[in-house]
C-alpha cells in the first residue's frame, strides 16, 4: 500500500475516534445512561471516561487497525493510537474550536473540528459523531431504532445511516465490542470494529 494511502487510512482511523470529541450533545445524549442495571461501578458519566482497546476500519478500498487509549474529560479528549500500518504512534488532542493530530509520519495537522480535520486530511465526510454515546450503550438521537436483549441492554442501534451492533461480556451493562456498519452502493459497506479491553 502506498505511503499516501497508509497516511490517509491512519488519519481516517484516528478520526473515527476523534469525531466524538467536540460534538454538540443531542437531546438524547444529554440524558443519563439507559437504566439497564444497578451496577454503579460500571455507570459512566456523560463525556467522562477512559477506554483502551483496538479499532479496525474496513472500507471497499482499504483496511487497517490500531490499538487506542482514549481519555475523555467533558469537552476535552486525548487519544493515542499505535501499531497503525507502520505509521507509528499518533496523538490526537482536542477541545472546542481546536483539534490536533500529530505523528512522526504525518506531522501536525490542525483544524477547528474533528469533521473539518477528516475532510481536510482525507477528503472524506463521515458523519459518525455519535460514537461517544454508542460506547456508553445509549442512542445519540431521538430517532434511533433500538433493539434490546432480555436484560434490556441495547444490542443494536440504527441511526443516521449507521447500524451499530453492541456485544457485552457476561452481565456487564456497557459493551466491550461495537461493530459500526454504513451501507454503500453495490452491496458494499464501511465497517468499524471497536474492541474495548479496559474501561
Amino acid at each position: 500500500m502506498p505511503f499516501h494511502s497508509r497516511s490517509c487510512l491512519a488519519i481516517f482511523i484516528t478520526s473515527m475516534l476523534m469525531l466524538t470529541g467536540c460534538q454538540t450533545p443531542s437531546l438524547a445524549s444529554k440524558t443519563s445512561s439507559p437504566n439497564i442495571g444497578n451496577n454503579d461501578s460500571q455507570t459512566v458519566s456523560y463525556n467522562q471516561f477512559s477506554l483502551q482497546g483496538k479499532i479496525g476500519v474496513k472500507t471497499p478500498q482499504q483496511s487497517g487497525s490500531a490499538f487506542f487509549t482514549w481519555i475523555q474529560q467533558e469537552e476535552q479528549f486525548d487519544i493515542e493510537l499505535s501499531g497503525i500500518l507502520g505509521i507509528g504512534k499518533t496523538q490526537i488532542t482536542g477541545e472546542p474550536g481546536k483539534v490536533e493530530l500529530n505523528s512522526s509520519r504525518t506531522g501536525l495537522i490542525s483544524a477547528e473540528s474533528p469533521e473539518e480535520l477528516l475532510l481536510l486530511a482525507t477528503g472524506w465526510n463521515a458523519p459518525i459523531t455519535h460514537i461517544i454515546d454508542w460506547v456508553q450503550a445509549r442512542p445519540a438521537t431521538l430517532e434511533t431504532e433500538i433493539l434490546k436483549d432480555n436484560m434490556q441492554r441495547p444490542i443494536q442501534f440504527i441511526e443516521d445511516g449507521w447500524t451499530v451492533d453492541l456485544s457485552y461480556k457476561d452481565e456487564a451493562v456497557l459493551p466491550n465490542r461495537l461493530v459500526l456498519k454504513q451501507a454503500l452502493d453495490s452491496n458494499q459497506e464501511n465497517r468499524i470494529t471497536m474492541i474495548i479491553q479496559n474501561r
